[in-house]
């Protein structure tokens, strides 16, 4: 019987207090700690597979900074507001039961604070400041950066499937049984450690050590203490073996989590052009209420003008009727270009993710800057269709000039070294080559499924464990392997039923067929709109010198047709649709231009070679001179 003022008393408060520590440490754990862990596994993971992608790092996080710019315009412009969420989550209150007290704390990354809000005054954002907002404000913009962060959460799993798993449990059983003369009671209290690794081979290795450690509270308060451990081994030989098989799950996650910045990169590419798209598209409709109200304005002129001479006896009571039919139309022209403008500056809001009754205005210069830099790059002409050639018979041969490359910009390259840099360099289309070698993958897996099974198991124990009707028993902390317990195992499966692996393998070829006709789907349409975006910058460069041809002539005009009304020659009708033309041509004029911006990052885009950084800023592709970083313009 063993003396509790002796050794076996020092290893009972030794594993007493290991228990204990045990439990602090688990108690220490708390729901931030383990999501800060997290964030460090998946800034580990995002940061390998951008290197994988592109070779390069760039800031990537899915906190936003707690002073957003919706958050400031809805506090500095007293914006209505529905719920605290409507500034964001740092302003919710935790509920009741809330697990993590920072988490509602957190505001990491670069605001966009630059943007200075003057009360009584509207925002006003140029084409930097839009693609900067959109970045840090965007809700889509904001899933797409979860969705990257998902796909690595799901591949750290995978990955925790091939780590050494430890297990450390602690049971304590404290009893009392007054049913015996005299009355047991006792403690008896098991700590059991324990591993398990599996192999991407497919073999499974566990082990455990287990100490047991019983006291009795009665009679003679005697105690005894024992350790054991016990190992067991898994190794599958035919179905399921091999790292191919094994591991599949783990590939494909580590390839899901490149999809997923291939396809975050891809959006953001899409997102930047849609924004300046969007942009581009209100201050075009900003230049057309100019033009209507510039409209609006000479026709009043005009009306004015109009009565006195048929005061005077120089016009009819009908020309003045016409002229005012006309003031009233260009009038609701204004009402309406007014009203469209207000409309699109409002879902742009929305696509910012700002709120839709902030104030804000766009930087009206911006498309002056972005004219200027077309003209520069397009050398100007003038245009066949606007030139007269006197002394032609009317029967005289038509020849038609035909649209070509001549004077063409710089973004309109060869139709094959379009394409050729498309099929390098798109994002979306690697994808749609991963997923054909993924097939691939999926049918080897289905095909080692309908193998048939042999698989080797083994297990060895060695070591006693206790209770406290051995109370009294000598301690043993040497497990005597020699008198341990060990068995081994052979079980095969012969694939005699394989119905479901049989369609499952079927599938899977037809699946691989699927993915193959999805890449060639991706890879014409690659080829379709990179060819059709060429179609559309010769169009929209040639309307540009059409219309700039066209609003000259129409100011001609004007100018004649003015100078006629006001010597008594001329006609009034000539006049008012001298005035219509030319607005007509004005915002033609605009909607080529803007046209032809859109067309231009339209085609970098598809060609898969605009580069945009995590502020949402794009670098112009320069197909002249790649290597000379000089000769790129930056949308900063």
């Amino acid at each position: 019987m063993s003396n509790p003022s002796t050794y076996p008393r020092s290893r009972q408060a030794a594993a007493w207090g290991g228990c204990v520590l045990f439990a602090l440490l688990i108690a220490g754990c708390t729901p931030g700690d383990y999501r800060r862990k997290a964030d460090r596994y998946v800034d580990g993971i995002i940061e390998a597979k951008q290197l994988q992608a592109f070779g390069r790092n760039e800031p990537f996080t899915i906190e936003k900074p707690a002073d957003t710019l919706r958050r400031r315009l809805m506090e500095a412009q007293k914006l209505a507001r529905s719920h605290a969420a409507s500034l964001g989550a740092t302003d919710l209150e935790p509920i009741e039961h809330w697990p993590d007290d920072d988490y509602l704390e957190l505001g990491v990354g670069k605001s966009d604070g630059l943007l200075v809000i003057e009360p009584g005054v509207a925002l006003r954002l140029t084409l930097r400041d839009a693609l900067r907002v959109a970045a840090g404000n965007s809700r889509d913009y904001q899933t797409q950066k979860e969705n990257v962060y998902r796909a690595a959460l799901a591949l750290d799993l995978e990955r925790d499937a091939f780590r050494s798993t430890f297990t450390a449990v602690t049971s304590t059983d404290t009893s009392y049984n007054p049913g015996v003369d005299p009355a047991v009671s006792g403690i008896d209290s098991n700590t059991r450690l324990g591993i398990t690794q599996r192999f991407k081979n497919g073999m499974t290795l566990t082990g455990a050590i287990s100490l047991d450690v019983v006291k009795l509270l009665s009679q003679d308060h005697s105690s005894s203490n024992a350790l054991s451990a016990d190992t067991s081994v898994e190794i599958p030989l035919l179905r399921g073996s091999g790292r191919h098989i094994v591991a599949e799950p783990l590939t494909q996650s580590e390839r899901d989590a490149l999809y997923a910045i291939y396809t975050f990169e891809r959006f953001k590419r899409t997102f930047a052009v849609n924004i300046a798209s969007d942009y581009l598209a209100v201050l075009q409709q900003i230049d057309r209420v100019k033009n209507e109200v510039d409209n609006y304005k000479g026709l009043v002129l005009t009306v004015r003008q109009v009565r006195r001479e048929s005061q005077a006896g120089r016009q009819s009571q009908i020309e003045v009727d016409r002229a005012l039919q006309d003031e009233l139309r260009a009038r609701q022209r204004w009402i309406s270009a007014q009203q469209s403008y207000e409309r699109r500056l409002d879902s742009f809001k929305v696509t910012l993710g700002l709120p839709t009754d902030a104030d804000i205005e766009l930087d009206r210069d911006e498309l002056m800057r972005l004219a200027d830099g077309v003209r520069a790059s397009l050398p100007s002409r003038r245009d066949s269709l606007t030139t007269t050639q006197e002394a032609l018979p009317a029967d005289a041969p038509v020849t038609l000039v035909i649209p070509s490359r001549e004077g063409a910009g710089p973004m309109e390259l060869e139709v094959p070294v379009a394409t050729d840099l498309a099929l390098k360099n798109r994002l979306d289309l690697r994808i749609a080559q991963g997923e054909v070698y993924d097939a691939q993958r999926r049918v080897v897996v289905a095909a080692d499924a309908l193998r048939g099974e042999l698989t080797l198991l083994g297990r060895a124990s060695a070591g006693q464990s206790r209770s406290l009707a051995s109370a009294g028993s000598p301690d043993s902390f040497d497990p005597r392997f020699d008198e341990g317990f060990y068995d081994a195992l052979i079980t095969i499966d012969l694939p005699i039923e394989r119905t479901r692996e049989r369609n499952a393998y079927r599938i899977s070829l037809i699946n691989l067929q699927r993915a193959v006709r999805d890449l060639q789907s991706s890879e014409d349409q690659v080829k379709l709109s990179v060819r059709n975006i060429l179609r559309d910058l010769l169009e929209f460069r040639e309307s540009l010198h059409i219309q700039a041809g066209a609003v000259e002539l129409a100011k001609d005009r004007v100018r004649s047709t003015n100078m006629l009304l006001q010597a008594g020659r001329g006609s009034i009708r000539n006049a008012l649709d001298a005035k219509d033309d030319l607005v007509q041509s004005q915002n033609s004029l605009t909607a080529a231009l803007v046209s032809y911006l859109i067309a231009e990052l339209e085609i970098q885009r598809d060609m898969g070679v605009l580069e945009v950084n995590e502020q949402g800023l794009w670098q112009t592709y320069n197909p002249k001179e790649l290597s000379d970083d000089s000769n790129t313009n930056n949308s900063e």
